[in-house]
């Protein structure tokens, strides 16, 4: 599952990329100190969402998987089983889910939903995050 090569502008092409978190963490989280912090960050992130033993998909977007060499944070999106209950995790777990408290302890931007709050389909909530703030489309990463 190689990664495509970035866009003219930096990003990837626009599409859902699959990939493994080795393969993110190689990619990604090196040529500056502060990816080498965010990627970091990154892992610890999805082995604590790992450890809920009820994540159903996790993407990865943003400046950290573009070529900007220093990225701001990691953004995540974290899509969860529906029988997933936040409040039968431990104290760092539940920071996860906690946008505010996520962003000052893991240093990342981490939303989440449970599978049941999706309005229109699990793929097509995944794929609303390849939109950016000025309305044009990226690319953007699962890991699996």
């Amino acid at each position: 599952m190689a990664l495509p090569a970035f866009a003219e502008n930096g990003d990837l092409p626009v599409g859902l990329h699959r990939a493994s978190l080795i393969e993110v963490l190689n990619r990604f989280g090196s040529g500056s100190s502060k990816r080498a912090r965010l990627s970091k960050r990154l892992e610890r992130i999805y082995r604590l969402a790992v450890r809920t033993g009820r994540l159903r998909r996790f993407v990865v977007f943003g400046s950290f998987i573009t070529g900007e060499p220093e990225p701001n944070d990691v953004d995540v999106f974290l899509l969860m089983e529906d029988s997933f209950d936040v409040d039968q995790t431990s104290d760092e777990l539940r920071l996860l889910f906690e946008h505010s408290a996520a962003q000052a302890y893991f240093g990342a931007s981490i939303f989440w939903l449970r599978r049941l709050a999706v309005i229109s389909s699990e793929q097509a909530a995944i794929e609303d995050w390849q939109v950016k703030r000025d309305g044009t489309r990226r690319g953007i990463v699962e890991i699996v």
